[in-house]
């Protein structure tokens, strides 16, 4: 498909988180960008202030990873899916739009769009990942962490177990509050393994259209 480059041979393009589907930034592209961006996987731009091309995360050192480029039905935008490697605002903030046109000019504790509903599992991964750093008397997350898996798997038996209660007899807003707890608990034992919740996703992902007594098969005879 043709791109249809504007007067002056740009395009917008959107970057959008490629797990949660959270818009991130969007930027100019020349063809020069685009090339730049296919050929080396990392998002580049070009500034229409400087009149240059411009690799994101170039200073910040924040890049996007570009999985797939998409182009609208009138081919004059970009949607490029990514995994950031670090906030893409210069702001710090995940997300450039963590602005609501309604709302306070300083909502400090707006992050941007959450994404898919599901995508908070990310930000809580995210969060877990950030108290590493924090003091364990402030942070329970550090705490648990610091504890190792010993500590992290009673946690995650217990609430697996209190939850597998409230789903026989409780009340809906038990149980939600009690799988909250586990999916949390979870995700520490995740962090301290060092795997990413991404690797979950695309797992779930994979299974889909298929059986899951040949899904169990297949795990026998490996």
């Amino acid at each position: 498909m043709l791109i249809a480059w504007d007067d002056r041979g740009l395009v917008p393009a959107v970057a959008q988180d490629a797990t949660t589907g959270a818009v991130l930034m969007v930027a100019w592209m020349n063809a020069e960008a685009l090339e730049r961006t296919r050929a080396t996987g990392e998002a580049h731009f070009f500034s229409r202030s400087r009149q240059a091309l411009w690799r994101k995360g170039e200073t910040s050192g924040h890049v996007l990873r570009v999985r797939e480029i998409r182009v609208d039905c009138d081919g004059d935008v970009l949607l490029l899916a990514c995994d950031p490697s670090g906030p893409a605002c210069h702001t710090g903030k995940p997300s450039c739009f963590f602005r609501v046109l309604d709302g306070p000019e300083d909502d400090e504790g707006d992050e941007g769009p959450p994404g898919a509903p599901a995508a908070v599992l990310d930000r809580l991964a995210r969060a877990i990942e950030a108290r590493r750093t924090a003091t364990a008397e402030a942070s329970y997350t550090r705490s648990l962490l610091d504890a190792g898996m010993p500590k992290i798997l009673a946690k995650i038996a217990e609430e697996a177990g209190e939850l597998a209660a409230e789903l026989a007899n409780g009340t809906e807003p038990a149980i939600v509050h009690e799988t909250a707890d586990l999916f949390y608990h979870v995700l520490v034992g995740l962090a301290a393994r060092g795997v990413p919740p991404s690797a979950i996703w695309d797992e779930l992902e994979r299974r889909f259209g298929r059986s899951g007594h040949a899904e169990k098969a297949a795990r026998r005879r490996e």
